[in-house]
């Protein structure tokens, strides 16, 4: 029985070989779980825009007002419609034959409102009527209870606007060299001078208000003087002339004396 007997040897070896399996495989897998873990953390997105997300508000509901009864309509104001045994009047306006009033405006036109008859009771309102009964009053004309004495109403007719004075026609001044305030002397044309020019050149103007040359044309001279002649007439300046305290417009002449040269 104990013949084939097998000695066994040392298992020193073994468990050293075991030990390091297991330690080896504990590490890797400790390697491999330590890498999903920080793996995980670097790709986690921490951003939620991209998700729909539903905002959902509780809004309690709006109470119904419960029905009231319908309150009785007011009845409208009605205007209130004057006595049938009064007269109504805009304005108290007297009688012409009240000559013991004096009126405080007098108008041309006659008034619309007619006047408040004697004897009658009288109420200002918002037209003018007559009473259908009348009843007599023993005060006079009264407004609801007694009216003061009437007043004419009579506007006074606006003054007239004075008229203007009508505009005067020039009047006639002759020759007025010796009138001038400035007398603007003509150069002598370089064309007259080659052509030998010369004589008395007319100019007749007309001089405003103010005593400005309005209007010049020359009548009479040389052609080619008179050119140089009407512009020295408009640089010229009179004096005003007034007829009866008023300025007034004149016409005259003026003459220039060319020399030959």
């Amino acid at each position: 029985m104990f013949e084939n007997l097998v000695e066994s040897g040392s298992h020193k070896q073994d468990l050293s070989r075991k030990s390091s399996f297991v330690v080896g495989t504990v590490a890797i897998y400790a390697v491999l779980g330590t890498a999903f873990i920080i793996g995980g953390i670097l790709l986690f997105n921490p951003d939620l825009g991209s998700e729909d997300l539903d905002v959902i508000t509780l809004v309690a509901p709006v109470p119904v007002p419960q029905a009231q009864p319908d309150k009785p309509k007011q009845e409208e104001a009605k205007p209130q419609k004057p006595d049938q045994n009064v007269d109504v009047r805009k304005e108290l306006i007297a009688d012409v034959s009240r000559t013991e009033l004096v009126p405080q405006k007098i108008q041309t036109k006659a008034s619309e409102i007619p006047p408040v008859r004697q004897g009658v009771t009288t109420i200002i309102g918002n037209q003018s009527s007559n009473a259908s009964a009348p009843l007599p009053s023993s005060t006079g004309p009264g407004t609801g209870n007694v009216v003061t004495p009437p007043k004419v109403d009579m506007a006074e007719p606006p003054p007239e606007a004075p008229k203007a004075p009508p505009p005067r026609a020039p009047i006639s001044g002759g020759v007025l060299n010796g009138k001038a305030v400035h007398l603007q002397q003509p150069p002598y044309p370089p064309i007259a001078r080659q052509a030998h020019a010369s004589g008395t050149v007319v100019v007749q103007v007309l001089i405003d208000e103010n005593g400005n040359v309005v209007s010049a044309h020359a009548t009479s001279g040389h052609p080619l003087l008179q050119a140089a002649a009407v512009a020295a007439a408009r640089a010229s300046k009179f004096s005003p002339t007034k007829l009866s305290g008023q300025p007034v417009k004149v016409t005259g002449i003026i003459q220039y004396n060319f020399v030959a040269q």
